[in-house]
């Protein structure tokens, strides 16, 4: 609680000072997280696998019950895994590449993907808007290239951190990186991202040629 002007207003014996509330903190709007992608060209792949595999064991199962023989590569498959030691290259070898494949679809699972997408600041709960990073840094260095005395700009977008490389041929090099700072850190702040990422900039003269 905070006294207002109002306080001031009465003098005298009777006054009563007048308290207004402090402003309410600022409202950031709901939280933000990445974009999950879909992922479904590996999702169809895995699906179509397993179900050919499926389909087929079921099928060879379902003939030996109808007292037909065994397909060819299931007894063959049978008889090499019951004479096989675990310690053969094939099978040694087979179950790597079985546990690299499941880390992969693991990894898959469990993370959100899409890097290239930033998540935006949510003003509604039920609108989210994602930004490209390529666009986010085209966007970034036609405003560098805005601040005098630079000759070429290069900006690395990434999730966390911006990388600027500029090249200026005149001025002085404090000066302008100070220049590129400001315009950025503006730049960066009217992408609208919900995590803006941290600004490095490096100022360069350009190559003396001969």
């Amino acid at each position: 609680m905070t006294a207002g002007p109002e306080a001031d207003a009465g003098e005298g014996p009777g006054a009563v000072p007048v308290l207004e509330k402090d402003p309410p903190p600022e409202d950031h709007g709901p939280p933000v997280r990445r974009f999950w992608a879909v992922r479904r060209i590996p999702a169809a792949v895995v699906a179509a696998v397993l179900l050919g595999a499926a389909g087929l064991l079921l099928y060879d199962v379902a003939a030996v019950r109808a007292e037909h023989t065994a397909m060819a590569w299931r007894r063959s498959l049978a008889d090499d895994l019951a004479t096989r030691p675990l310690d053969d290259i094939v099978v040694v070898v087979g179950a790597c590449v079985a546990v690299l494949l499941g880390l992969w679809l693991l990894v898959l699972a469990l993370t959100p993907g899409l890097r290239a997408v930033l998540p935006m600041r949510r003003e509604h709960a039920d609108v989210r808007a994602g930004l490209d990073r390529e666009a986010a840094a085209l966007a970034l260095r036609d405003r560098a290239m805005e601040v005098s005395g630079i000759q070429s700009v290069r900006v690395r977008m990434r999730r966390s951190k911006v990388g600027v490389r500029a090249v200026s041929h005149f001025r002085e090099l404090d000066e302008v990186r100070a220049d590129l700072e400001t315009v950025l850190h503006g730049g960066i702040d009217e992408l609208g991202l919900a995590h803006p990422p941290a600004l490095t900039v490096r100022v360069a003269r350009p190559p003396r040629k001969g």
